[in-house]
């Protein structure tokens, strides 16, 4: 079965090669499992090579025969990795004839040192260049097939958390609320990991946790990292028990077919303090704010600014998206088969948004030792604004307990 129309390879290479050369690359090693799913529709153990112009080649490793009933590019065996620099002056002739150095550009952002200089060795012909940017730009707009696929990721999301409210009970650790979403969510086709970029980064299901936990800072670059089950894990949900009127952040993905959607709801067993409260009312302002300017031609940047000034006029610019130095740099990042894809609403990202690009949006507050509140939506942008992919409904989840 093919995971998408041969069309669509054809045109996210085409606009891949269009990007090489404006920058004067004459080729392109793709070595990421998710960046060669995204061109060729197979992930098995490889190499794409993308030419400036002309038919790419998909070398792999492990499987080949998977590869060749899955791949939607030509197919070849890769062999020894030694003569990997031979087998493409072989088929690549006109890009490293003999006594040139091409420019050829990789995903160095991802790219493990130890493989970079075993492909320094293998092909000593190249002129290696940085070409992630490439790469991200070209994934950041989304195709309608990637949009209906993080579309059907948002309904088991939405029906998930739905249960999860549904059996919230005073006493019920973290770690059970989100295996209740858990296996909503798996049932309905979550891949139970939702993929990131970005060096150590993991993440599986998203953070479920309440009150003093979820402020609790840690190395994940989120607002809200969660306690985590240990040391060896910590972020994320905890055994901690949930108590009354302390916040419960809900902040989940889910991944369906390799795409994934991203949402955080605010629930309290009873009522929060006035100050959590006006907080949260404060996130949804920021969020609304930003809708308004979800649209083609707006930066980046000037959504990241619009909402720190914004909670600074509220008092709370301290505690927005984390506290003190774990405090992170952004408002909301792209969504796809990762989970921090470009662009990321925040400084230093001036190219405007264009049409099909999708983003989270996220507005939290974090207060030590209390807990942390917000708000997160998943928006497609459109030709004249965004659209919402959340499907689950925006209120404040207050829990009444018979």
């Amino acid at each position: 079965m093919q995971a998408f129309p041969r069309s669509e390879a054809e045109s996210r290479l085409s606009r891949l090669q269009h990007i090489m050369r404006e920058a004067g690359a004459d080729g392109c090693l793709v070595t990421q499992n998710v960046g060669i799913y995204y061109f060729t529709g197979s992930m098995q153990t490889g190499y794409l090579f993308v030419p400036a112009q002309g038919e790419p080649t998909y070398y792999v490793r492990r499987s080949v025969a998977r590869a060749k009933a899955e791949s939607l590019v030509p197919t070849a065996e890769l062999g020894s990795f030694r003569q990997f620099g031979a087998k493409l002056a072989a088929d690549y002739p006109a890009i490293f004839p003999e006594g040139t150095r091409p420019t050829i550009g990789a995903d160095l952002d991802v790219l493990p040192a130890q493989l970079y200089l075993r492909l320094i060795e293998a092909i000593p012909a190249a002129e290696w260049k940085d070409a992630s940017a490439y790469l991200r730009r070209v994934r950041s707009v989304k195709t309608a097939h990637e949009i209906e696929k993080i579309g059907k990721a948002a309904r088991a999301a939405a029906d998930a958390l739905d249960e999860g409210i549904r059996r919230l009970r005073t006493g019920m650790t973290e770690l059970e609320l989100i295996m209740i979403i858990e296996e909503v969510m798996r049932r309905a086709g979550h891949a139970g990991i939702m993929r990131m970029r970005g060096y150590n980064q993991e993440l599986v299901t998203g953070m479920v946790a309440a009150g003093e936990a979820a402020a609790e800072p840690t190395y994940f670059d989120g607002p809200a990292g969660g306690r985590g089950l240990s040391t060896a894990v910590p972020q994320g949900a905890s055994f901690r028990p949930i108590g009354a009127g302390e916040p419960i952040l809900i902040d989940i993905g889910c991944c369906i077919d390799g795409y994934t959607i991203d949402q955080t709801r605010t629930a309290v067993i009873g009522t929060l303090s006035p100050q959590l409260r006006t907080a949260y009312e404060t996130a949804v302002t920021i969020l609304r704010r930003t809708e308004e300017n979800l649209k083609p031609g707006t930066t980046p940047e000037s959504l990241y600014e619009q909402a720190l000034a914004m909670a600074a006029e509220a008092g709370l610019a301290e505690h927005f998206m984390g506290f003190g130095v774990d405090q992170v740099k952004f408002l909301g990042h792209g969504i796809g088969l990762e989970i921090d894809e470009w662009p990321v609403l925040a400084k230093g990202f001036r190219e405007p948004l264009e049409a099909g690009m999708v983003l989270a949006v996220e507005p939290k507050f974090t207060f030590p030792g209390v807990g942390v509140v917000g708000i997160e939506n998943t928006y497609l942008i459109t030709e004249d604004g965004s659209r919402q992919l959340t499907l689950s409904p925006e209120r404040l989840y207050e829990i009444t307990e018979s």
